[in-house]
C-alpha cells in the first residue's frame, strides 16, 4: 500500500493499493490552504482506509509541475513522512494523473492537459497515449506558456483544476508493477518563486 500526497492545485492526499485500488482519498480544492489542512488529510485518509503506518510500503510525492509555494508544502510533506515511516520516497509528475483519469475515462489518442500556473500563464504537458501498461505516455513538456501561445494546439484539451492523489497512487503502483522506472526527485516548478531575496542590509543615514 501507499500514501500518495499531491499539493500542485488544492490539496489531496490518498490511501492506494494495486489490488484494492484507491481505499481512501481526502481534499481540500483551497489553493492557498496547504499548510493548514495537509496533516489533517493524512491523518484522515489513514483512518478512513484502516491503514497503519507500518503497512505502507512507500509515500508517493506529486512532483507538479505547480506554484513554487503549494507544490513545495506536498513533497516537503511526503518526504518527511517518508523518513519518518522508514519508506521510500516515490515521485511521480502529477499532471501524469489527470492524463491516466482522463484515459480511463475513455478518452484515447493524444492529450493535453492544461492548468492554471497564475500571472496569466498555463502549465500543459502532452500526451500521445497511453502504454501496454495502460499508463499515459509524455509525448512533450512539462512546460510553461502564455493562454495564446500554448503548444499542441490540434490535439484534444483537458482543463484540470485538481490532481488526485488516488490515481497519482495507481500510478506508482502499475509501474512498479510493471518494472517501470519512477520519476526523477526534483520539483517541477517551472519559474522562480514570486518572493525576491533581499540584496543585503539597507544603509541608513543620520
Amino acid at each position: 500500500m501507499l500514501l500518495a500526497i499531491d499539493t500542485s492545485a488544492g490539496t489531496s492526499v490518498a490511501v492506494v493499493d494495486r489490488d484494492g485500488g484507491i481505499l481512501a482519498e481526502a481534499g481540500e480544492a483551497d489553493t492557498m490552504r496547504h499548510a493548514e489542512v495537509v496533516g489533517d488529510l493524512i491523518r484522515a485518509a489513514l483512518d478512513a482506509s484502516g491503514t497503519s503506518v507500518s503497512a505502507l510500503s512507500g509515500v508517493v510525492a506529486g512532483m507538479g509541475p505547480g506554484p513554487f509555494t503549494g507544490l513545495r508544502v506536498g513533497i516537503a510533506a511526503a518526504t518527511a513522512f517518508a523518513f519518518g515511516a522508514g519508506r521510500p520516497l516515490v515521485p511521480v509528475v502529477s499532471h501524469d494523473a489527470v492524463a491516466y483519469g482522463r484515459y480511463l475515462a475513455g478518452h484515447t489518442g493524444p492529450l493535453l492537459v492544461v492548468t492554471d500556473a497564475r500571472r496569466r500563464e498555463r502549465y500543459w504537458t502532452a500526451y500521445s497515449g497511453v502504454d501496454e501498461h495502460g499508463l499515459p505516455v509524455r509525448l512533450d513538456g512539462p512546460g510553461l506558456s502564455k493562454p495564446d501561445d500554448l503548444p499542441h494546439a490540434d490535439i484534444v484539451r483537458e482543463d484540470a483544476v485538481e490532481v488526485s492523489a488516488g490515481l497519482l497512487g495507481m500510478i506508482a503502483e502499475l509501474r512498479f508493477a510493471a518494472g517501470l522506472p519512477f520519476d526523477r526527485d526534483e520539483p517541477l516548478y517551472l519559474r522562480s518563486p514570486d518572493v525576491t531575496l533581499s540584496a543585503g542590509p539597507k544603509r541608513v543615514s543620520a
